[in-house]
């Protein structure tokens, strides 16, 4: 994993609303290779749904992509036009989205939005469109055709995730964008949908970032992980040093408050308080005011320390984490 598949510099994306100015992300830089998992986790409200939006250039009005770098294969994606930006959508970058029935249409069947996803990118005639819709669906354990004909509200949320699956897919992507594909499955759904984005990417050679707010489902998946919260990368590297080394006071709250089986009982640990409001930070280090490592230096700033190759914490003290 040598190749830079995607490189993310700088990016910021703010939403001018009438009362404020929300700053969802803000100053953003992360990179994937060519066939890795990028986990990129953190507490809900911490930019990660923006980030993944702001790559495929899906930002609706007030928001608005202010500065940065989204090199993609070598091509600043923020230097095309829209209508180049529609011809990598689905075809070379796709997304897969947290509740699949609130972005599946109700009106139409399984088997045309599958189609849909095909067509709209390659010449094909219905039928070949047609017979690359099942292959899709038993790729993603769908094996009876019948389900082509069955709309969205039919199928039960497992099934309809791996439909998104399938349409993500489609066009055979170099990079697909997975947004909490699993949080709204039980957990034995969720472990057939985690294997399921594994063996396909391995199949299909793609790379894979992988929005989650859960680290026991990335340690799973990623190979390198992006620890977000208030709209910047706090921590980055790669899973193991994550796991096994984290420098982040962020990350060690994070990984603390994962339940773990064992025969005594311990009260879970907690990080107190909430993401702040993207629109009224507090100055300084962004995580300051929910910090047990917080000394007053913290509020000078938060500056970018590198802890070894590869890995490095926008913290002062990562040192004494």
């Amino acid at each position: 994993m040598t190749n830079h598949l995607l490189k993310v510099n700088s990016l910021e994306t703010y939403f001018f609303t009438e009362f404020a100015v929300i700053r969802a992300v803000d100053g953003v830089s992360l990179e994937i290779h060519t066939g890795e998992t990028l986990g990129l986790v953190g507490e809900s409200g911490c930019g990660k749904t923006v980030t993944g939006l702001s790559i495929l250039r899906l930002i609706p009005p007030p928001g608005r992509i202010l500065k940065g770098k989204i090199i993609f294969n070598g091509t600043n994606l923020l230097d095309l036009s829209e209508s180049e930006m529609r011809r990598i959508r689905g075809n070379k970058i796709s997304m897969i989205f947290q509740e699949p029935m609130t972005s599946l249409n109700p009106v139409f069947t399984v088997g045309d939005q599958i189609m849909e996803a095909i067509t709209v990118h390659k010449t094909v005639s219905k039928k070949e469109a047609r017979d690359k819709a099942i292959e899709l669906l038993k790729l993603v354990g769908i094996p009876n055709a019948q389900y082509l004909f069955s709309y969205p509200h039919q199928l039960s949320g497992g099934m309809r995730q791996r439909v998104m699956i399938a349409m993500a897919i489609a066009c055979n992507p170099s990079l697909v964008i997975a947004d909490e594909p699993t949080t709204a499955l039980d957990v034995t759904i969720q472990a057939q949908i985690l294997e399921l984005l594994g063996e396909l990417k391995e199949r299909f050679g793609m790379s894979l970032i992988f929005i989650t707010h859960d680290l026991g489902v990335v340690a799973q998946i990623a190979d390198r992980i992006a620890v977000m919260y208030a709209g910047r990368i706090f921590e980055y590297g790669s899973a193991r040093q994550i796991f096994n080394n984290p420098k982040n006071p962020y990350t060690k709250g994070l990984l603390s408050s994962i339940p773990v089986f064992q025969e005594e009982k311990r009260r879970l640990a907690v990080i107190p308080g909430e993401v702040p409001d993207p629109s009224n930070l507090p100055g300084g280090c962004k995580f300051f005011p929910r910090c047990y490592f917080a000394i007053p230096k913290c509020k000078n700033g938060e500056p970018v320390f590198q802890v070894e190759e590869g890995h490095w914490s926008r913290c002062i003290r990562w040192k004494d984490v």
